[in-house]
């Protein structure tokens, strides 16, 4: 029904008229009809994120069978700094997303140990508002959020330096134009709507915008804490983190990333995260945090 940016408008227009307003400072936008299919429906880009991957590894090379653990983990300034010294001058200019999520999905893959020649996927999810042309109008709530994929082998991502998954995700994201979205909606009207693809896949979403939702007061005051309480899809935990934003206990402001892996393969994420952070092996180094139990939500 809704993305994060709409969800956080909705709850801030609770808080308005909770605090005695009479309409929410930003109206509400249905025109559903702005994001439709053309007609006809045309594809004209390319949709990794729905392609139909040989499944060799019954869906994923994690075991679901396997003793998983979950863990959280923050990045600060001086994290994000660290890592950025891995990274080329010419793509100096990558966001804090973009690197972050270089950087784990390197990470990642390298801890999964997968066959070397096993394609790896990264997934974004991003707010295409504004790659709109024209831009979807203030106060619309509805579904603006598209996937877009990069591709690497295991071989390469490992092995290779931090820049080459980092140039994958900067072009990925850049795929995202009026048109990419235009031929979504068409994907989708000719394909029956299809499951994006799970197989050796890590999806990312950026919700530290979100985080907005600390300021909302419905009457009890503001929140502690606004955001997924975990990581994970529906029931594919392993497969999606999200970006948090997040205070340390020191009072640094920066993001948590929730991780469900199994053991023998969060031990291997530590270290190589380590390394990059140029800590020594030790999990606390990473400044890791608890989130707050689903049940306590």
């Amino acid at each position: 029904m809704c993305d994060a940016a709409g969800f956080v408008q909705f709850i801030i227009a609770l808080s308005e008229i909770a605090n005695g307003a009479s309409e929410p400072s930003t109206l509400p936008v249905w025109q559903r009809e702005l994001l439709c299919a053309r007609d006809p429906p045309r594809v004209t880009c390319t949709h990794h994120e729905y392609d139909e991957v040989d499944d060799n590894t019954n869906g994923t090379i994690v075991p679901l069978d396997d003793d998983m653990e979950h863990r959280s983990f923050f990045f600060g300034p001086t994290q994000i700094s660290a890592i950025r010294r891995f990274i080329p001058t010419h793509l100096q200019k990558c966001s804090t997303f973009e690197v972050l999520t270089a950087c784990l999905w390197r990470c990642r893959t390298m801890a999964l140990e997968p066959n070397p020649e096993d394609e790896m996927r990264i997934t974004c999810l991003v707010n295409a508002r504004s790659k709109l042309n024209p831009p979807l109008p203030g106060g619309y709530y509805g579904n603006a959020i598209c996937f877009t994929t990069a591709i690497s082998t295991a071989r390469d991502l490992c092995s290779k330096p931090l820049g080459h998954a980092l140039e994958l995700v900067m072009k990925a994201k850049s795929d995202v134009t009026d048109e990419y979205m235009r031929s979504v909606a068409d994907f989708m009207v000719i394909k029956g709507r299809p499951h994006f693809t799970t197989t050796r896949t890590y999806i990312v979403t950026d919700v530290t915008r979100a985080g907005g939702l600390t300021e909302v007061d419905l009457g009890w005051g503001k929140p502690v804490y606004a955001g997924p309480s975990e990581a994970g899809v529906g029931n594919i935990p392993y497969v999606a983190s999200f970006y948090v934003r997040f205070i340390s206990h020191k009072g640094e402001s920066g993001i948590v990333v929730p991780i469900w892996l199994p053991s023998a393969a969060m031990k291997r994420f530590v270290k190589e995260l380590n390394t990059m952070l140029m800590q020594d092996n030790n999990d606390q180094d990473l400044q890791e945090h608890k989130l707050l139990d689903r049940s306590k939500l």
